[in-house]
Parts: structure tokens; sequence; C-alpha cells
């Protein structure tokens, strides 16, 4: 909600206005002094980068009133105004913020709701939140169903709001165990035999889970409830033949999951679970490359209580280059599926 008596305001230049849409009509925004430095940025750099992602957009500051002309100036006003009620609520409002932010906007949908959704304060006292409308989607499918799937490329979050809504859950009491679990399969290399006992060796495939954990939870917290059976972290083979009552199970990786071994895990969904599988198609390590995960949204969608949530670039939030290369690496596989087409029509005639 917005704080009361704070909020900002914009109202177009001239009479008749369109905020819905393009408008080229001129648009003020107000906004309260206490916020303009945060939402202007050091040497202006936000404005900067509102001004680079709507090309034809014009800011003019003047003192706390912000003239905006251009093309869409009723949708940067929009932007403005949101920033300034993230700045209310506490953010900090940086290029990489405003990039999300415009992404949310141009999907339609409120940056100030989709930023603010708290979904767990980590051991560290920091908010997890989602950073992304795909991210949003995410989150409220878990909620609201048995199985949710979270499909996408890597640094989309997926495995991290996964634990952070596992341990949420744990919390609330409505779940009495979290149990995480992956595939063990050598992305590409030979690792040899390595030292330890069965779980030593098995570890290193897990890791990632580990370390989502232990941010939540802290590194003792977590601990305790590793060695009590609260919380169990196993590879995928481990689950044949059980049955997982009142549990947060996460699958991830599971594009590394064959159909078989993904019709045995989710066939030991039990009462008063919920479950997240995570996977990216894209990066497949299996022998052969049959992936179970790919084809099952075929015959699955439809079931009540299961949701497939795709999340894409832009709900990358690890360094933007990330989603740099996950835009390269995509153009390349379509320039490549293409050039493969035309190669067997050519064939054939």
């Amino acid at each position: 909600m917005r704080p009361t008596g704070s909020a900002p305001s914009f109202e177009p230049a001239t009479r008749g206005g369109d905020y819905a849409g393009r408008s080229n009509v001129p648009v003020t925004v107000t906004v309260p002094n206490h916020l303009v430095a945060g939402l202007v940025g050091p040497l202006n750099e936000n404005l900067r980068s509102v001004e680079e992602a709507f090309g034809g957009a014009r800011i003019i500051a003047r003192g706390n009133e912000f003239n905006i002309e251009g093309d869409e100036a009723s949708v940067v006003a929009r932007l403005m105004e949101e920033l300034s009620v993230l700045l209310e609520l506490g953010q900090v409002v940086d290029p990489q913020v405003v990039a999300r932010t415009i992404d949310i906007i141009r999907a339609n949908e409120r940056p100030s709701e989709v930023l603010t959704a708290e979904v767990l304060r980590s051991a560290r006292g920091r908010s997890v939140r989602p950073k992304s409308s795909g991210q949003k989607r995410y989150v409220d499918a878990i909620g609201a169903n048995i199985v949710t799937f979270g499909v996408g490329p890597a640094g989309t979050g997926k495995s991290y709001l996964a634990v952070a809504l596992a341990v949420q859950a744990l919390q609330a009491k409505t779940v009495e165990r979290i149990i995480m679990t992956r595939p063990a399969v050598e992305a590409g290399e030979r690792l040899g035999f390595l030292p330890g006992d069965l779980m030593a060796k098995i570890d290193p495939y897990l890791r990632p889970l580990y370390d989502a954990l232990y941010d939540m939870m802290g590194t003792e917290g977590a601990r305790k409830l590793l060695e009590n059976g609260t919380i169990e972290v196993a590879p995928l083979a481990y689950m044949r033949g059980r049955t997982l009552n009142r549990s947060f199970i996460i699958l991830d990786e599971a594009q590394n999951a064959t159909p078989e071994q993904l019709k045995m895990f989710l066939t030991r969904i039990g009462f008063g679970s919920r479950v997240v599988v995570n996977g990216d198609v894209t990066q497949v390590d299996l022998p052969g490359g049959r992936s179970g995960l790919a084809e099952l949204e075929k015959f699955l969608t439809g079931i009540e209580g299961i949701a497939f949530v795709h999340l894409g670039r832009k709900d990358v939030v690890r360094h933007r280059i990330v989603a740099d290369i996950v835009s390269a690496y995509d153009a390349y596989e379509s320039a490549q599926a293409g050039s493969a087409g035309r190669s067997g029509r050519d064939g054939r005639g």
C-alpha cells in the first residue's frame, strides 16, 4: 500500500492526456521532495536509464516536478510513479531496479506490487522477494498449486525462490519437513572416483541446494535441521519406493531426469505435500539427451493442481551479462534450427 499523503502524482501538462497508452501529450509527475535524490540517482543515472529505454522520451527535472515529453510520456509517468512508491517503501532504486521496473510496466503489471511481495526474511535479515513479473507468477503458482514446474534458463531464481518458500512453509508449520533432490548427473565431465562415503560422493551434485538453504536459515540452523532429518537433501534415486506426506519437495535440475525417473518422482507425492520441479531444457546433460522434463507439459497441462511457469531472459537476476548471454544463445539456436529446416527442404527438392 502507498504511504498515506506521500504518493506521487502525475497529470498531463495540457488537458486530454492519455495515461493508459501512447500519447505525445507532455505529462508532469510530482514526487515528495525527500524522494527526488533517490529517484534521479547519482548524476541523474536513473533518469538517463529511463530515457534510453524509451527512445522518444525526454525528462526535464525542475525541483520535485518532472516534465515528460515523447510518444510514451504517459507510460514513463507511470514508471516514475512506481519508482517513487518503491523508494517510499524503503527500497533502493538503481539502474538495475529501473530496468526490472520497465519490464514489469511493459508486462502491464505494477512494480510496486511485484517487487515488494516478501517471500521470506533470511537469517541475515535480508528480504527475499520476486525481482520480476515472471518470478512473481512463479511464487504465486507455488502457493496456489500442489505441483509447480518452473522452466527457464540459469539465473532466473527458480531454485532460490523454491527453497525460500520451502523454509517459509516449514516455519509456518504447514509442512513437517523439506526434501530437496536432484539427479546426480555429470555435466559432461568425468569426475572419477571421489573420496569418502556415499553422501560425500554425491554432495558436490547437491551443493547449490545446500548453499541456498544456508543463506536462508544460517549455517548452524540449517545443520541442526539436516541432522535431525527435518530437512533432507538426497539424490533423485533415493526417492524410489517412498510416499512423501506433509513435505515441501523440490526437484532441481529436472532436465537431467529421464521420463521414467520423473514418473517415479511425481508418484511419490503424499497428503499435505507441495512439490516444485525446476529445470532448464536447454542444458540437458543426460547421455543421448533424453530428458523427461521437455515432454511433460504436453500431457500434464490441464490437471487441477498442476501449473507450468516459464521464465525467460527478463527474469534473469544475475549480472546483466547473463541475460545477454541467454539471448545470444537463443538467437544462435533459432538461427541454427532455421538453417537446418531450410537445408532439409532443399534436400527434399
